[in-house]
């Protein structure tokens, strides 16, 4: 029997970078369910339980730094890998992410297809080696 697809969260603030993460991932084997904006991103994340959340940072509203905090706060939520997808690129904010916040990867638009494969593939492998 064919494993699951594993289920990608892109939560975002453009329909069309929502568009592009799913032709991307879709052709690698995930499924990709798209959340607009920051706002109604837990209830979304608690309705689909993901194998993984591509999280834009900078989102009117509600930020994507807010999700992620109120992700690692609630026990249901807080071992699910983010990755942050965002335009902010400067090493200082790319170190500070990965050192100090401790999301799992961190990719910068544009972004290119193997990238973002690349680093989905590699959360998720890593995930799944620490749970044996």
């Amino acid at each position: 029997m064919p494993e699951p697809k594993r289920t990608i969260l892109c939560i975002e603030d453009e329909p069309e970078v929502i568009e592009l993460i799913q032709v991307m991932l879709e052709t690698a084997g995930y499924r990709v369910v798209g959340v607009l904006g920051g706002r109604n991103a837990l209830e979304a994340i608690r309705r689909e339980k993901p194998d993984l959340v591509l999280l834009d940072l900078m989102m009117p509203g509600v930020d994507g730094w807010t999700v992620f905090k109120q992700m690692r706060a609630d026990p249901e939520l807080q071992d699910i890998p983010v990755i942050p997808v965002t335009a902010v690129d400067k090493r200082i904010d790319v170190m500070l992410a990965l050192e100090v916040i401790g999301v799992d990867e961190y990719v910068t638009k544009p972004f290119g297809q193997e990238e973002l494969i690349a680093s989905v593939d590699r959360v998720l492998r890593c995930r799944r080696d620490e749970k044996g």
